[in-house]
């Protein structure tokens, strides 16, 4: 993935945030020279992964299957804080989905918040990882409903789903709604959970690169959270 595309989204994530509303930490802002000044102070940031994260992952098609989050908070066992929680917000545009994937440990909420609306597709997960087809009962703000596994759920903005462990998820933009910028589409979905552990608790159907590669065709003007130096 090109360093290029992955700045360009970032700026395109700070532009919708900001036209709907979201207002963002400092570090949302931080540039590669900015961090050149930061210390230790700052070792929650790096230790957490807080920040902006941009994946294709390894697939190389970002327009089809890609993301770009923004880690606002996430707990951390080095700092004893008792914090076992962790937010996000996703940048969702119209058809650009993850690959199908759920977490052995992790449940979170799936927030529209605001834009445009967003479609959800659910699967149980088999005892081999892989998806089921047979149907479930899920909540969508609290409340309980049936649901045939692979149907197309909308959440409108306000809306919410909570995904617990072991249910193979994939959400994206509703194509025709969101906000327009630059000839796009985009949709904002927040993320409420327990503690984000990228690199153990994802469960992919088919081969991820979580973190993918970047190809510097350009210099970096953010960091990504798994690129951040260490403290001077």
């Amino acid at each position: 993935m090109k360093r290029s595309v992955v700045d360009q989204t970032i700026e395109t994530a700070k532009e919708l945030f900001a036209t709907i509303g979201l207002h963002l930490p400092p570090f949302a802002f931080w540039t590669v020279e900015d961090w050149q000044s930061k210390g230790s102070e700052c070792d929650e940031i790096r230790d957490s992964m807080l920040g902006w994260d941009v994946t294709d992952f390894g697939q190389g098609n970002f327009d089809q299957l890609g993301r770009t989050l923004l880690t606002l908070r996430n707990g951390s066992s080095k700092y004893g804080s008792g914090k076992d929680y962790a937010e996000k917000l996703i940048l969702d545009p119209e058809n650009q989905k993850p690959p199908l994937h759920f977490h052995r440990s992790k449940m979170e909420d799936i927030i529209n918040r605001g834009g445009g609306n967003i479609i959800i597709r659910l699967f149980q997960a088999n005892d081999k990882g892989q998806r089921s087809d047979e149907d479930l009962t899920i909540q969508i703000d609290g409340q309980t409903t049936d649901y045939k596994a692979g149907k197309h759920l909308r959440l409108e903005p306000g809306q919410s789903l909570c995904i617990p462990p072991g249910l193979i998820h994939q959400f994206w933009g509703e194509q025709g709604t969101g906000v327009l910028i630059r000839g796009k589409r985009y949709t904002v979905s927040g993320e409420v959970s327990r503690t984000c552990d990228d690199w153990e608790d994802n469960c992919w159907l088919e081969p991820c690169e979580r973190f993918c590669k970047i190809e510097e065709d350009k210099p970096a003007q953010h960091y990504l959270v798994h690129e951040y130096p260490s403290a001077q």
